[in-house]
């Protein structure tokens, strides 16, 4: 199995609810481990910034808004298969398609209150976490 490294959003909906401990033990469950965190709230440039590749998209906006709405938590997970375990613990983007267990069946508010972000790929992680992190900042 490959070792890799993705990016993790707990979205302001979660951070609101006092979620985060309870869905980092989701990931550290699924085996992987945490090596990077930070609490931030993200201005209004950073979140279209992050999200610019969804500019012309209908929701680009609502998402925007959403983000700066409270703070969020980012980190890095590392493990194997770091991005599709994560993509499997966090469960379809949609929560009323999700797998039971899921973290997004069992926290999201709505499907844009759906409570994580995480990277699509390997290449998005690389690029996602750096918008975050610094390579000092990640302790593996």
């Amino acid at each position: 199995m490959a070792k890799e490294r993705t990016l993790s959003i707990i979205k302001p909906d979660a951070t609101r609810r006092n979620l985060t401990g309870k869905i980092n033990a989701r990931f550290e469950d699924a085996g992987l481990r945490i090596v990077a965190q930070k609490r931030l709230w993200l201005t209004r440039g950073q979140a279209e910034a992050f999200y610019g590749v969804h500019k012309e998209r209908a929701f680009f906006n609502d998402l925007c808004d959403f983000m700066v709405s409270g703070p969020v938590v980012a980190q890095v997970l590392e493990g194997d298969n770091a991005v599709a375990k994560n993509r499997e613990v966090m469960g379809a983007t949609n929560p009323a398609q999700a797998d039971a267990g899921t973290i997004r069946k069992d926290f999201a508010e709505s499907i844009e209150a759906n409570s994580v972000h995480g990277s699509d790929s390997a290449e998005n992680a690389a690029i996602e976490i750096a918008f975050f992190f610094s390579e000092i900042e990640i302790v593996g």
